[in-house]
Formats: C-alpha cells, structure tokens, sequence
C-alpha cells in the first residue's frame, strides 16, 4: 500500500513538473514574442498566473518535500527493522 501511494504521488509530480515547465516556456516564448510586438498569449498566461501556474508550483515543491519525507520515514524503518 505504502510503494503504491508513493507511486501514486511520484507520477502526479511527474505530470505537475511537465506542467509546470510547459507554463514556463510560454511563459519565455510569449515574454519574447511580446518585445517582438507578436501576440503569443502573454496576457492570458498573466491572467492565469495566480488561479493555475502558482497552485501548480506549490504543489510540485510541496509533494517533492513529501515524497522525500516519506521515503527517508521508510528507510528509516527499514532500517530499524533489522
């Protein structure tokens, strides 16, 4: 149960991380195409900064800490185990 929820979360930050670096290159391709007056979605990303992108960010550090949280807990146990 435990390798399963561990699974379970390392996949979610998997996807998160991919989502989070999807939001930073439209974030870097619309910054360019707006000092190059191309509209790329700029202000669509920055109406989307606060409600998306920045839950997204939290999560991904917060399940990061968790998940080597929870794997130096198991280690440990591991260890004491024997």
């Amino acid at each position: 149960m435990k390798d399963r929820l561990l699974n379970a979360l390392n996949w979610i930050l998997v996807a998160n991380l991919f989502f989070v670096l999807f939001s930073f290159f439209w974030f870097a391709a619309a910054l360019i195409g707006r000092s190059f007056d191309v509209n790329l979605g700029f202000d669509l990303w920055y109406s989307l900064w606060e409600p998306l992108f920045m839950p997204a960010i939290g999560i991904l550090m917060a399940g990061a800490i968790l998940s080597g949280i929870l794997s130096w807990v198991s280690r440990y146990l591991t260890a004491a185990e024997r």
